[in-house]
């Protein structure tokens, strides 16, 4: 019974933040259309982030209301992450249309030697149209001593989305398959893991059950290290190429996305050059 109710209380959660992510994307997109009939007029690279908060899970002070509200408070610590980090670099322009023209040779590039089919090309290939710079925000992690910053990137229509979605959709069933059962998804999830240990028979008074967290993951991991190591796994499960896509093409256009992460943040323009932020969309 225990663990029926534990079950109905994870899968509950889990459908509540489904509602809430959805609502934040139409949120995020009704502001890029304002954006868009801003930037239209006015020609001004600006952003209006929204701090994304579980506010029924959470009891709120004072200071946190003010903080949560963007106060001065939000804004130090953001300056003081992006100081602690050193993880990007400002920028003296916007590097939207370089980014742009960068993605269309490479692409063209790949098409005119023919590592890549047409149809797989047309997918990947941005509209001049449609591209917008990606936008940097931060939201708190309320649940951890001092409140820190979680670091976002919304970058749906940047010129390397089109490259991103591509590989996703490429790479990420080869690691649910050999990597599946390793990964724990969510806490409905560990449930049945944990059922299974017990039925198994491993499960035993002397088992330690722990758990860990690394700061700032995302900006600390190496770019080119990743890269390397998204390839020694593909080699560790014989893929030299994936769906007539050799692993060193797919390198290329991993690097391309993760070099060219450049996104605006209080009218100011920036490089990501170590790690990357967290894709929230």
């Amino acid at each position: 019974m225990t663990l029926l109710k534990c079950y109905l209380s994870h899968y509950t959660n889990r459908l509540i933040r489904q509602i809430r992510y959805k609502e934040a994307c139409v949120h995020v997109k009704l502001v890029r259309q304002h954006r868009r009939h801003l930037l239209s007029k006015q020609q001004i690279v600006d952003a209006y982030p929204q701090i994304i908060v579980d506010v029924p899970k959470i009891s709120l002070n004072r200071i946190q209301l003010d903080y949560l509200s963007k106060s001065v408070d939000y804004e130090k610590k953001a300056e003081a992450y992006r100081q602690k980090t050193g993880a990007y670099i400002e920028l003296d322009s916007n590097p939207l249309w370089s980014v742009f023209d960068k993605v269309i040779l490479f692409l063209n590039d790949l098409r005119s030697k023919k590592y890549i089919l047409s149809w797989q090309l047309d997918k990947m290939m941005p509209k001049r149209d449609t591209v917008q710079l990606a936008y940097l925000y931060f939201i708190p992690k309320p649940h951890k001593a001092g409140t820190p910053l979680r670091p976002i990137v919304s970058s749906m229509s940047m010129p390397t989305t089109g490259i991103s979605k591509f590989l996703d959709k490429l790479i990420r069933p080869i690691f649910d398959k050999h990597a599946r059962s390793t990964t724990i998804i969510d806490g409905v999830d560990l449930i049945h893991r944990l059922e299974a240990y017990t039925t198994n028979g491993h499960l035993i008074p002397k088992t330690y059950l722990c758990t860990f967290d690394i700061t700032d993951l995302y900006t600390m991991l190496p770019q080119e290290e990743s890269l390397d190591i998204l390839i020694e796994f593909l080699l560790q499960y014989g893929y030299q190429k994936v769906q007539n896509i050799p692993i060193d093409i797919i390198r290329k256009l991993g690097l391309i996305i993760i070099k060219e992460n450049v996104f605006v943040h209080e009218k100011k323009f920036y490089r990501q050059v170590i790690g990357r932020a967290m894709d929230l969309l």
